[in-house]
């Protein structure tokens, strides 16, 4: 009786859900989806159709289990925009668009946003079984979809989506929360994959990390230990030329499982139990206090199964930052090296932390050519490699792949089950304390001569030189006490003075002491980016003044000469539309530079992200054009020496905290002096993409590089496309395309449908124009900045017409992988497709 009352009940509640619902198979042109109706996949599986979430009168259009009693929903099409009423339509329109809109068409709330355009009415939309929502041309192959709901996920991953990244298309799937338990729209939390150093799955709150799902071991991700290959679930990681992707399937189909980022900050993997009619939680993330990012700092480790103990401690090796916040149960400062540490010396080696979430992978690097074996003699070469793994434990005994960190390690744990071995480098000294070490290269006999007598050379003396040791320390870094800037440097071979910065260089000398401070020890959270000369942080000043710190890699190829320089030019330049250098800091191995903060970064994050690409209309996109070409006329002739940059592009462009434009980046700039105009250098540095033919192929460069520079920019920030990322089957790359398009007379499809319609075509093509004659292939037929500056003012100005532009039909393969980055041996590096050429930076 009991259990008829209830099922009573839910038909009485679905009733009222869908009131007056009909059901059918495909949404065509001819056939919509009306408010009441339902779509229902062919296993019933799932269904699609009108919904308004509790305690709110908004109508949306989402995907739900159609056999499970508690309404769940886990996709929503119109996100951000809800309605009212109950006369909206989804249909597929003329143009092979799935478009959710007004019965009389006067408003869309949605819309797939198909850029083809389609001549005749066989699009269909479908839902299949799995949950996913395509669109096709039922002229042709119907299992080829032109769009799809698994390409755009909301805040579900149902099995069998494809998660992460098409490396043809760019498209970067990510999951986003809900705003709230009844408001679907796109909420704080977002779960994505990221590929700096090596894949990884990241959990933000906004722009803040705040959990890490750690490398793939073969078996899973080494920080969820819940994931096994031998449950439910068949796992498939896929990383080749096409995609890198996670797709999880369910073995067996009558179980219904999915994960979702939900609005609270949680990463959940739920099961549907029929019996209980409830879903059950198998496994979630973050759930303790280690799991949170960055708990311990660097060099720290977290153990969430101390009894009655602090979680964090040190990595072999290191102790604490603040030995004092430590005591205090705060280990947020992290760890440093111990003060008696002799790295990279005979007797180096390696201990082991079995069962660990390994470092944070973007200091790393992948080989997954090698062995365990060969990964410790490879870490071992190598003084700046501060530990190991391997990069696939699923493969024979010993492991297969190598990964190998480099830098500050951050965001390690333990597990009490699962997570692989990690092996941190530790000196002659640490590897005789641990008794759980793992040595595999035998003691050297220096070590034995040497090391074993100081080690026994009793406590008495060990105590004493560690103490002098820390007084002489801690005297020459005391805090507050000033350190002579000239001193320093006369110290460092091969070093620069104040002089050779120049006399008249009105710059301030930043205390190594205040700079740490203003970036709270350059803490991952205030890191900005990183690139192939160093890492730039956030900072603020004690009178509140926010800045941005360059701080270049010691194995970075921007040493002495391009300090110097970056220095020297910034400091003289003052321009609107160039960044303003602040200061510097020089300090023993640490350069660095001290900048204006600019809040919005650069204009790459802008118009290549399909997102914030709207932020930008077509009249601030012109502005920026604008800012830019007055930015580069004054470096070419109005300053008080001639300056070519060699490095612009998009990621060197800032953006203001009203989006206005500023030249960034001066460490490879050429100074020219009296009537000099042009030069040749063996040591060609720049990015793919950006570097003009003469400059790229011969070492030639003038003004008329940074023209061809400026051409490439200026049809990125109209196409909203990348020039070295553009392919189709007669061009290789956005040049080429453009060009193409030039000669139908149809140079107004390239750009960027974030715009939409709301442009002015006369200065869009006026720019287009501008851009071409840019970028052509000899240096004598492209203008002048003076003249591209005039061109764009006066928009009655009759142009030339263009000569063919370079790079059009080839590829730069002087000598040079395109694919290649930055010779400098750092970890990242400026561009991912930064090259040089001849000689190393």
């Amino acid at each position: 009786m009991y259990q008829q009352r209830c099922n009573i009940l839910l038909s009485i509640s679905m009733f009222l859900f869908f009131p007056f619902s009909t059901s059918i198979d495909t949404i065509t042109l001819t056939q919509p989806l009306q408010d009441g109706d339902i779509l229902v996949s062919n296993g019933e599986t799932f269904a699609l159709g009108f919904f308004s979430p509790a305690n709110t009168t908004n109508r949306y259009v989402g995907i739900w289990y159609n056999k499970v009693s508690e309404q769940t929903v886990v996709w929503v099409a119109n996100r951000n925009n809800p309605f009212t009423n109950t006369s909206c339509i989804l249909s597929v329109d003329r143009t092979g668009n799935l478009v959710l809109h007004e019965k009389d068409h006067s408003f869309v709330y949605w819309s797939t946003n198909i850029s083809e355009v389609v001549t005749n009415n066989a699009f269909s939309a479908r839902l299949l079984d799995s949950g996913n929502l395509v669109l096709f041309d039922q002229g042709v192959n119907k299992d080829v979809y032109s769009w799809q709901s698994f390409d755009h996920p909301s805040n579900t991953l149902l099995p069998g989506m494809r998660f992460g990244l098409d490396r043809k298309s760019g498209l970067n799937r990510v999951v986003t929360s809900w705003k709230s338990s009844d408001n679907p729209g796109i909420g704080e939390f977002i779960y994505k994959m990221e590929f700096v150093g090596s894949t990884q799955l990241f959990l933000y709150k906004g722009m803040t990390r705040i959990w890490r799902t750690g490398s793939w071991t073969g078996h899973g991700w080494s920080g969820v230990p819940e994931m096994t290959l031998n449950y439910i679930f068949n796992v498939s990681y896929v990383n080749n030329n096409d995609e890198v992707v996670l797709v999880y399937l369910i073995r067996n189909s009558s179980i219904f499982s999915r994960l979702v980022v939900n609005e609270s900050g949680t990463v959940q993997r739920l099961t549907w139990h029929e019996s209980d009619k409830k879903w059950v939680g198998f496994w979630s993330a973050p759930k303790d206090q280690c799991d949170g990012y960055n708990h311990c700092g660097m060099f720290g480790v977290c153990d969430p199964y101390k009894s009655g103990t602090f979680e964090c401690s040190c990595l072999p090796g290191y102790e604490p930052q603040s030995p004092q916040d430590w005591f205090l149960r705060d280990g947020s400062k992290g760890c440093k090296s111990k003060m008696e540490t002799r790295m990279c010396e005979a007797g180096d080696g390696f201990v082991e932390l079995a069962r660990v979430k390994v470092p944070d992978m973007s200091t790393a690097r992948v080989n997954m050519s090698l062995g365990l074996e060969g990964c410790e003699e490879l870490c071992l070469r190598n003084c700046t490699c501060v530990g190991y793994a391997s990069g696939d434990i699923s493969k024979d005994v010993g492991g297969g792949g190598c990964i190998t960190w480099y830098g500050d390690m951050i965001d390690t744990r333990t597990f009490s089950d699962g997570g692989q071995s990690f092996y941190v480098r530790v000196d002659a000294v640490e590897l005789a304390k641990n008794t759980s070490k793992r040595l595999k290269r035998p003691i050297s006999n220096r070590f034995l001569v040497i090391g074993m007598p100081l080690i026994g050379a009793g406590l008495l003396l060990c105590i004493f030189i560690c103490c002098y040791i820390r007084k002489k320390k801690a005297k020459r870094n005391e805090v507050g006490v000033p350190f002579s800037f000239t001193n320093s440097l006369k110290s460092l071979e091969g070093s620069f003075t104040d002089t050779d910065i120049g006399e008249n260089v009105d710059v301030h000398v930043f205390e190594l002491s205040t700079i740490v401070a203003a970036t709270d020890h350059f803490s991952y959270i205030n890191k900005l980016g990183e690139g192939g000369f160093g890492s730039v942080y956030k900072g603020k000043l004690l009178n509140g003044q926010e800045i941005a710190v360059k701080r270049l890699s010691q194995s970075s190829g921007q040493g002495m000469q391009e300090f110097k320089n970056e220095v020297t030019l910034i400091a003289k330049l003052q321009h609107r539309n160039l960044v303003r250098l602040l200061g510097y800091c020089f300090h023993k191995n640490e350069k660095m530079l001290v900048y204006e903060y600019l809040p919005n970064k650069g204009l790459d994050s802008f118009i290549f992200d399909q997102e914030k690409a709207s932020l930008l209309d077509w009249k601030k996109r012109f502005q920026i054009i604008h800012g830019i070409a007055r930015g580069l006329l004054y470096l070419h002739y109005d300053s008080r020496l001639r300056i070519i940059h060699r490095d612009l592009k998009a990621s060197n462009v800032l953006l203001d905290t009203n989006l206005n434009p500023k030249i960034s980046d001066f460490g490879m700039a050429k100074i020219f002096g009296g009537d000099e105009d042009e030069a040749k250098t063996r040591r060609v540095v720049g990015t793919y993409g950006y570097m003009s033919p003469e400059y790229a192929m011969e070492g030639l460069f003038s003004v008329k590089s940074d023209v061809f520079s400026f051409g490439i920019l200026v049809l990125e920030i109209i196409s909203g496309r990348k020039n070295n990322s553009y392919y189709q089957e007669n061009s290789v790359n956005l040049i080429g395309h453009v060009w193409d398009l030039w000669k139908q007379d149809k140079a107004l499809t390239v750009v960027d449908s974030s715009l939409g319609d709301s442009f002015d075509a006369r200065e869009v093509l006026l720019c287009i124009h501008v851009g071409i004659l840019c970028v052509q292939e000899m240096a004598s037929d492209r203008p002048t900045m003076t003249e591209v500056a005039s061109m764009l003012s006066n928009h009655e100005t009759m142009l030339p017409s263009p000569n063919q532009p370079a790079f059009i039909f080839r590829q730069m393969n002087h000598g040079v992988d395109s694919r290649s980055v930055s010779a400098s041996g750092g970890v990242g590096s400026v561009c991912n497709e930064t090259i040089t050429i001849l000689h190393p930076r």
